[in-house]
């Protein structure tokens, strides 16, 4: 307990510290902000800061901060070092500068940004990759909802561990689509205004009653200075699998698609860091909590049926049940209510705004105004229409879950290194100290590229870890030092 006390005061000390120096580095005005200037009724309006932060949070939230570091605390205690400085030098900068930079460019989505920083071929790039990230957010996070929900009204969750399909599952899928249908198309202030705070509140409630459990339960469990791992882990099995695993709550590249969303509704830039910037330490507050929870259980107290969930991919599949398991063992009735409220809402809100920044991603790229609601169907139809298609097939193969579960977590992070990139060029032309995300973008590189090549592609031993991650740095050191003297010959 320890070396989970000294994480949370850390990242508290990160937003007060780091967050202002970040702050500073950018350097927030009084420019008018788009949710004024922009105003249209629909995405760009000004709402309360409080609401906004609380529809931030739960946007970038979802269960990815439970679900990934209830599967990354097996790793053990490198899982505190990760959530921590992973989210005070990369996660929380990276949101913070990206919606700010939203902001500065009129509400610009992702893509755009990383066009005007990398170039119009990578924004071409960025347009397709994001867009497909966002629809398998929502294909994902129509799965855990449905599960938990179809387990309450009669599924045999037996039969659906073993591939067989579960009606139960597909009438709660077709009853959260509708609801993403008719959230993506109305105004951001109708649905997502009005019952985002009371399910952020939800969440936090929760989190926080977990972490009063942990403090008179006073577990014992593995510190720090212990080791990094007390599994019989390699270097190689937690690099670069631990940073994959736990993204929401340490870095994550769909935050970036949703920090536009509320940086249309903010009416002053120096709102930024308590929302951008503090949406993610509180996130990473959240999956610490989550991960040394779920080390009770498997260090503290072995609980059977929780080693399962230490298998990658694979374990998203129980992970809804596990939470619920957890919160009623230790919060009764009420946690039973919380853990319904944080394992069937939250997916489904990340969802819902998944969908409506692909939406407004595609409206922009193709220039299509959006307050006449034809034109808003000509963009989700054919969206929805390939989200259903993924979803079949999903659910009627065995390992469809798991298959798009991996390729969502490789693709969310290199959606965070092309936007830590792109950021890391807009700050060397603003002659600001670009090291803030030089090095989180060399970093995850690495970690992408070795994933990409040894657990996805070529499922190469891991003895070749180091050499594809050491030869990725090598190339992006190289790339970068080449531009970067290009850059100031042009700066001259």
């Amino acid at each position: 307990m320890v070396s989970f006390t000294l994480s949370l005061i850390a990242l508290v000390a990160g937003y007060l510290l780091y967050g202002r120096f970040v702050e500073r580095v950018f350097a927030p005005d009084d420019r008018t902000t788009p949710a004024v200037s922009k105003a249209d009724g629909l995405d760009y309006v000004v709402l309360p800061n409080w609401k906004v932060f609380m529809i931030q949070f739960l946007n970038i939230a979802g269960t990815g901060p439970i679900f990934g570091a209830i599967m990354g605390a097996k790793f053990g205690p490198a899982a505190y070092l990760w959530i921590v400085f992973g989210c005070i030098f990369a996660g929380a900068t990276h949101d913070y500068l990206s919606g700010m930079l939203s902001m500065r460019h009129d509400g610009a989505n992702q893509p755009e940004i990383i066009g005007r920083y990398l170039g119009d071929t990578t924004k071409r790039v960025m347009l397709i990759f994001s867009v497909f990230l966002l629809v398998m957010v929502g294909v994902v996070f129509v799965y855990s909802p449905a599960k938990i929900l179809g387990d309450m009204t009669g599924a045999d969750a037996v039969a659906a561990q073993q591939g067989q399909l579960q009606m139960e599952y597909v009438y709660w899928s077709v009853a959260i689509f509708i609801y993403y249908i008719i959230a993506t198309m109305l105004p951001v202030d109708k649905i997502i205004g009005k019952i985002y705070p009371l399910f952020a509140f939800s969440l936090l409630f929760m989190a926080a009653a977990l972490m009063v459990m942990l403090f008179v339960k006073m577990p014992d469990l593995p510190e720090i200075w212990e080791g990094l791992s007390v599994e019989p882990l390699t270097a190689q099995a937690i690099f670069p699998a631990l940073f994959i695993t736990i993204a929401c709550g340490a870095i994550s590249g769909f935050h970036a698609t949703q920090s536009p969303l509320m940086a249309r509704c903010l009416k002053s830039e120096h709102m930024g860091r308590p929302i951008f910037y503090g949406a993610m330490i509180t996130e990473g507050i959240v999956a610490l909590i989550w991960a040394t929870v779920a080390m009770y259980f498997f260090y503290d107290q072995p609980t059977p049926g929780y080693e399962q969930i230490a298998g990658g991919a694979a374990a998203v599949n129980d992970a809804p049940s596990i939470v619920n398991k957890m919160c009623n063992e230790w919060l009764g009735v009420a946690g039973g209510i919380l853990a319904l409220l944080g394992v069937v809402a939250a997916p489904i809100t990340s969802g819902d705004t998944a969908f409506r920044s692909a939406r407004l991603v595609i409206a922009d790229f193709i220039h299509l105004e959006q307050r006449l609601i034809r034109n808003r169907l000509l963009v989700c139809i054919p969206m929805f229409a390939g989200a259903i298609a993924l979803l079949a097939w999903q659910m009627s193969d065995a390992k469809g879950f798991e298959t798009i579960w991996g390729w969502f977590g490789w693709s969310n992070q290199t959606l965070a290194v092309f936007m830590l990139w792109a950021l890391t060029v807009y700050l060397v032309r603003h002659r600001k100290p670009y090291i803030i995300t030089l090095v989180p973008a060399l970093f995850m590189t690495a970690v992408c590229s070795s994933y990409l090549f040894c657990v996805k592609l070529f499922t190469l031993g891991p003895e070749f870890v180091w050499g594809i991650a050491a030869a990725s740095l090598v190339l992006s050191l190289v790339w970068f030092a080449l531009w970067l003297r290009k850059e100031k010959e042009r700066m001259k």
